[in-house]
This record gives C-alpha cells, structure tokens and sequence, in this order.
C-alpha cells in the first residue's frame, strides 16, 4: 500500500505507474481515492466540530437549568439531541468511507524502481547474469521424474490416494538428499550472519492481507474451515506478520533472518497442477532469507540477497542465471523483483528456482512495521525484503538433471556430503 500523500500529490505519477504494470482497468481508483480522502476530511472537520458543540450545548444546559430558563433549556436538549444525531451518522458514514478508502488504497500497486523493464508478462522479463557455464549432457537426460522412480526416490501413485494430485512422498536416499539440502541451506544462511527461525505455519486473515494482494491471496492461500486462520504459502507471510504494529528501534535493523517452513498453494491459474511430476505442486519446504530494514539500505539488501541464492547452487555446481523481471510480472506490492533459475539439461533452458523481492514499504504499511529515526526522531516504516534459499522440489529437478551420471547415478558435490553421511553418489536401485 503507498503513502496516500503521494496520491493526494502526484496522481499523475500513481496512474503512470499503473500504466506500466498493465493494469489500465485500475486507474479509475485513483480517482476515486482522491474523492474518499476529500470526503473523509470533510466528515473528521465536521465530526471534531460537532464534538466540541456537544460540550458547549452540555455545559449551557446546566446553567440555563440552575438559572431557571426552562425554555431556553428545553431548545438547548432539541438542539443537543439532533447535533448528537448527526454526529452517529458522520461516524457511521465516515466508518464506511474508511472501509471503501482502505479496499481501494490496497489495490493500488506500489511504485516500481526506475529500472524495472517495461513488459506485460513474464514472456518480457530480461535475462541479467549468469553464473557457470551451462553444459549439454553427452547422453539424453530423463524426465526428472523418471530419475527419482529409477532411484526409488518418489511414490506419486499413493499419493495420489492419499492426497490426490499435487502431494508425493520422498523415500530413501531421494528424502534424504531432500532434508540435506535444507539443511546446507540453513547452515549456509547462518553462517552468512542470519538468524535461524521456525514460524507459525497458519497465520490469520489481518496478516495474509498485510503481506499480499488480493489476487495473490486467492490463487495461493487455503483457508482452514471455521477459524481465521490460513496455511501459509511462504515462511515469508508469518516472518513478517511477526512484526505486525511494532515500532522497531533503529539500532535493531537490519533484522536479517532466515526460516524453515512447509508451504502450501493452491496454484490456480494458468500454470495449474501437473499429472507427473514435482514442478508445481500443492505442498513443498522451503527455506527462505527475510530482511526488515531502514528505506536507504534496502537496495542494498535487494543485491545481497539475490545474490546469496546464486553462491549457494554455484557451491552445489549447478549453473544459474538472475531473471529480472519486468513490470507487469510484478506482483502488486512488489518494487522490483528477480528469479534465480537454474539450468535444465534434459530441457536446454533455464526454470525458476527461486525469486527475490524488495517491496520497500508496501507490506510495513498494510502490517504498521516502524521503526524510530534517530535523526527525526519520528517513526517511520521500514522496508520488507524476501528471497527464496532453496525449495527442494525444484532444486531436486536441477541437482538431478545436472548431476546425472551416464549409469544412471547421481553424484553429491563435496558440500553436501557431510549431510549425505559420506555419500558421494546416489546409485539406481532398478
């Protein structure tokens, strides 16, 4: 959500953000934004007058009274009870302006970075960097699927029963190799100065709105049945709800955390649910980095984090690339935003394998994160960062298409082998 001061200043500028992020059927909000500030202005200085009436009428009934004026009194009660009338009806007025004021405030998009691309979807996002060189592999490489079954990693048929499509159980060394690169990737976070958290893995309606659009929330979240309360899509919506209403000290920021959680999603919309396989699916874990920081550090922390990403798959040897994307692949609250995607080898193109965001302080706004300014001394909001460590289904996908032997066997980099009891290859058990 943005600072309504910039709509009331600079409107022009709001609707041209809007325009670049494709969304023309929102411009006529802006609009309407204008006219519910005015109106609710309008119904605050009414309201604080007739408050400051009710006194005076109160008082000039008690002395009319002692004083024997009946009359006089008598129309002073008419009048009280009429300014009283009217002052339930700005209150109930003005708490349905607030409410259209806040609907229409929360679907404005936030304002992208000056270098963001200008595009309409994620087919005009811009390729950035590249890290390793992308290898084809002397012999064809299975779907990702076939390898797991031909290392009796995956039972995707149980599930199926269980669960239905979207779940899949992991076994043997496949679940195990799972866990180990969780594991690396939370050491590997620690020991970049994060701190190691767990969160709650059901958070309630006032923080989901805080951390995401409307749409987003839609097509990700599940709600469980007769509570206030979702399952969350990313450790990212419960690590930031954390600091839901605080006023952080300055001394306290960056707050630089890493979590560990389960994710569910329902995955509506185009891309949908696979038959086969473990692209997208409705249950995954993830560790993920989160950054509360002051407004002036936050493009540094953009730069860290994202990077951070590619150091971890470059030390397990697999080639990635930055995907910057472009402006109408940005979600809502999102000031810029990059995929890590790493190389396919049996697809000979790069997939998403994690994502970065600096939504400066769209969510801290929604949520009331602030933190004292020791020059100003005024609380001010924060900036909110996330990026995506590792989620192990896609990462299994890259770490094994890349590191498939010509025999079938999959072979553990040096890193990960202390997590793997000493392994240094996973052998086909068919």
């Amino acid at each position: 959500m943005i600072d309504i001061n910039l709509i009331r200043e600079n409107p022009e500028l709001v609707k041209s953000n809007i325009k670049k992020k494709f969304q023309d059927k929102k411009l006529p909000l802006v609009d309407e934004i204008l006219a519910l500030d005015i109106k609710k202005r309008e119904l605050q200085s009414e309201g604080d007058a007739r408050r400051a009436q009710r006194n005076t009428l109160a008082k000039s009934i008690g002395t009319l009274m002692r004083e024997g004026k009946k009359t006089e009194a008598e129309e002073a009660k008419r009048l009280s009870k009429e300014n009283n009338e009217r002052i339930d009806a700005i209150e109930a007025e003005s708490a349905e302006v607030e409410r259209k004021l806040k609907t229409a405030m929360m679907a404005i998009p936030n304002i992208i970075a000056d270098d963001v691309p200008i595009g309409k979807d994620d087919s005009e996002n811009v390729e950035g960097k590249v890290f390793l060189e992308a290898k084809e592999k002397p012999f064809d490489v299975p779907y990702h699927l076939d390898i797991l079954e031909s290392l009796n990693g995956i039972d995707l048929d149980s599930a199926r029963r269980t669960s239905g499509n979207g779940f899949y159980y992991l076994t043997g060394d496949i679940a195990r190799l799972h866990s180990a690169v969780l594991t690396y990737a939370r050491d590997f976070m620690i020991d970049k100065g994060f701190t190691y958290c767990i969160p709650p893995f059901m958070i309630r309606s006032d923080v989901v709105s805080g951390v995401m659009s409307f749409e987003e929330m839609e097509g990700m979240m599940y709600k469980i049945e007769g509570e206030d309360l979702y399952l969350i899509g990313t450790s990212e919506h419960s690590m930031i709800g954390r600091f839901m209403g605080e006023v952080l000290t300055e001394s306290s920021l960056p707050q630089t955390l890493t979590s560990y959680s389960p994710c569910f999603r329902k995955e509506k919309g185009a891309h949908g649910i696979e038959e086969r396989g473990i692209y997208r699916i409705h249950q995954f874990e993830k560790q993920e980095m989160i950054v509360i920081c002051k407004p002036e550090e936050s493009d540094y922390w953009y730069e860290k984090l994202w990077n951070y990403t590619v150091e971890l798959f470059v030390s397990l040897e697999i080639p990635v690339r930055q995907l910057i994307c472009c402006s109408g692949d940005l979600a809502d609250l999102k000031y810029k935003s990059c995929d890590v995607e790493a190389w396919s080898p049996r697809q000979k193109k790069y997939f998403e394998v994690g994502s970065c965001s600096n939504l400066t302080d769209a969510q801290a706004r929604r949520l009331g994160i602030r933190y004292k300014n020791s020059k100003t001394g005024k609380n001010e909001y924060a900036h909110t960062l996330n990026n995506t460590v590792v989620a192990p289904p896609r990462m299994l996908i890259a770490f094994l298409e890349n590191h498939l032997q010509a025999d079938g066997s999959v072979y553990i980099p040096e890193v990960l082998r202390k997590y793997m009891g000493g392994k240094d290859k996973i052998v086909p058990k068919k």
